[in-house]
């Protein structure tokens, strides 16, 4: 999982979700498991 500071990259990508989680916002793929990230 990578940590960014943006995460408007990893919301293009096919197959992405937006979740928020005890106030952070990730972004889950289950396309592509590898592209997974947390804002903050």
């Amino acid at each position: 999982m990578k940590v960014r500071n943006s995460l408007g990259s990893m919301k293009k990508m096919q197959g992405s979700q937006i979740v928020r989680r005890h106030g952070r916002t990730f972004v889950i793929n289950k396309l592509n498991p590898r592209f997974k990230a947390r804002q903050g």
